[in-house]
């Protein structure tokens, strides 16, 4: 199904990580951030891997420590297809490691480095490699003459403290960043992205900071990130949830499916189901949805309970179900195809699912 609105996309500098771009006409890149212990080696791989089989674009790690740095080396010999981003505070000797491990992305405000030859080494490093910086500015650690100035967190203070450190690279000919402006609350967030996005031509990379569990946090993020993505707002996002990571990529794809921006995977068309139902529209679902985690392809598929509404989402999708009596009709491209008994369902409708995408292939 097309729809007749277009989002028109603020064009930004265009920088690559690694080898995905970021900005510019790039496609909107979804992140995740591991929550293991660095030093644990082997832990971190098998996580960044499932985020890869999820369908991540970039993964960021934390290197608090200089032993966390020996371990990030190792990791990125073991990813070897996958952008990692270090996320470092203040020690400068961790970014200079990890600029030497083969990082493909700083994740450091350049004004809690310290020194100027400190932050001046950082820079030219990443400037003889290649390798850009995220500015990360978060509510919870804005900079303590801010914190005085505004009394709380606003989005005029998360504002000029990117700005400062923007500011730094400006004076470096460092041009090469992303930023990020991230705070729990939507509104604030959504007031910020805004202002600077109209200051600088950098991309901006959108987040709504601890935004809570699966389920709130998912609705939140939905909230603000699609807020701001719908104004063409956004080079790459992500959804921070106290959860598994991999329901973060999860919940990035399906919120740029759901505004046209990115189609990666099974976009899931289904009733809430109703009396009306001829099959047992929640568990066929959630079902299919396990089963079809590890497709990537963009596919359509309708499950629908009745033939009230079923029909005409069934026509509009690449496969559809639509509920009948004694059987249920199935699509394909818009087409009735043949009937399913409800005892075999999801099996042959996972059957169907894969047998399209082969061929489509």
């Amino acid at each position: 199904m097309q729809s007749e609105f277009k989002i028109t996309r603020r064009l930004s500098r265009q920088i690559h990580v690694g080898k995905v771009a970021v900005g510019g006409k790039a496609p909107i890149s979804v992140q995740s951030m591991t929550n293991t212990d660095t030093c644990d080696v082997t832990a971190t791989v098998t996580q960044i891997q499932a985020l890869q089989n999820a369908g991540a674009d970039i993964v960021r790690v934390s290197v608090p420590t200089l032993e966390a740095a020996e371990a990030f080396g190792k990791i990125k010999q073991s990813i070897n297809t996958l952008p990692l981003i270090a996320d470092i505070h203040f020690d400068y000797r961790i970014a200079l490691r990890v600029a030497e491990l083969g990082v493909d992305c700083l994740r450091i405000n350049p004004g809690n480095i310290g020194r100027e030859d400190r932050v001046r080494a950082v820079v030219n490093c990443a400037k003889d490699k290649g390798i850009p910086i995220r500015i990360g500015v978060n509510a919870g650690s804005l900079e303590k003459d801010l914190q005085k100035k505004y009394g709380e967190p606003t989005a005029d203070a998360l504002v000029e403290s990117a700005l400062r450190h923007i500011e730094i690279l400006d004076k470096l000919n460092f041009p090469d960043f992303k930023i990020s402006l991230k705070a729990s609350e939507v509104f604030m967030t959504v007031a910020a992205y805004r202002k600077l996005a109209t200051q600088i031509e950098q991309p901006l990379h959108l987040g709504i900071t601890e935004a809570g569990g699966l389920r709130s946090g998912t609705v939140k993020s939905a909230i603000g990130l699609g807020m701001l993505l719908a104004e063409g707002i956004g080079d790459t996002i992500r959804v921070s949830l106290a959860a598994n990571p991999v329901e973060e990529i999860k919940v990035g794809f399906d919120i740029l499916k759901s505004l046209h921006l990115r189609q990666k995977g099974i976009n899931l068309i289904a009733c809430p189901s109703c009396s009306r139902q001829n099959f047992d529209v929640v568990k066929t679902v959630n079902e299919l949805e396990t089963r079809l985690e590890d497709i990537l392809e963009p596919l359509d598929v309708a499950v629908i309970g009745c033939i009230v509404n079923g029909p005409g989402e069934a026509r509009e999708a690449h496969i559809g179900l639509t509920g009948g009596t004694p059987n249920n009709l199935l699509y394909i491209n818009g087409k009735p195809d043949h009937k399913v008994k409800n005892e075999n369902m999801v099996d042959e409708l996972e059957r169907v699912i894969r047998a399209h995408i082969e061929n489509a292939g």
